[in-house]
């Protein structure tokens, strides 16, 4: 099967395709809304072959529903029919779980994305859980996120938030019984070192979890439900 992996960004929509080796980035930004994505993917897709879609999507996701609209980007996430709209099968999920999917390799796993925010998600015996963790309480009246996001990183210099991000990975391995911790984010290369359990993901691995959405062997149906009309 041929399937569609659109990653979506405040700064860019990130394309790949099962039978395209290289992929594609498309500027987004706050007028970025859900039509003028799809319009500008199908526009840069014209001619492939494509026969699933999996978007990642920068916010909440259940059971393939978008709860939320975005953030850093236009509107009209919610109540877009993706399905219609391509034409094929598509399938939603966070874009954190999509990423923590591709990085996933075995036991139980716990996937923190150090970016603008914090994202989070769980994977365990090849099943996705989306977590929400950011915005629980840290300290101080702060938020998890609003230490280890980009607000933090600027707020408490590098070297503080490293502590904290070491601190909070140690608090949610112990708390969510992970057996290992993959950090992904843009913010996770500022990190010197990584403790022992812990160990950087890649952004390409996102692309690999839209692939394995599809995959029986990962458990799919259990990890996000085709979008519908």
């Amino acid at each position: 099967m041929n399937i569609l992996v659109i990653d979506v960004g405040g700064t860019n929509v990130k394309l790949c395709a099962t039978d395209q080796p290289e992929g594609i980035k498309i500027p987004s930004g706050r007028e970025m809304t859900a039509a003028k994505m799809v319009e500008a993917v199908l526009a840069a897709t014209a001619g492939w072959k494509i026969e699933a879609v999996t978007i990642g999507y920068p916010g909440p996701v259940l059971r393939g529903k978008i709860l939320s609209e975005p953030h850093n980007l236009g509107a009209g996430w919610m109540d877009m029919d993706f399905q219609k709209a391509f034409g094929c099968p598509v399938r939603i999920l966070n874009d954190a779980a999509m990423q923590a999917l591709g990085s996933y390799e075995g036991g139980r796993m716990l996937f923190l994305g150090l970016g603008t925010g914090l994202g989070s998600a769980l994977v365990e015996d090849g099943t996705l859980v989306p977590l929400e963790l950011a915005h629980l309480p840290y300290r101080n009246d702060k938020t998890f996120e609003q230490y280890l996001g980009l607000a933090g990183l600027e707020r408490l210099g590098k070297s503080k938030w490293r502590r904290h991000v070491a601190k909070v990975i140690a608090l949610l391995k112990a708390a969510l019984v992970a057996d290992y911790v993959v950090l992904g984010g843009g913010n996770s290369k500022n990190l010197k070192e990584f403790p022992e359990g812990v160990r950087p993901g890649e952004n390409s691995n996102a692309f690999l979890g839209g692939f394995r959405v599809w995959e029986n062997t990962h458990g799919s149906a259990s990890m996000a439900e085709p979008e519908t009309p």
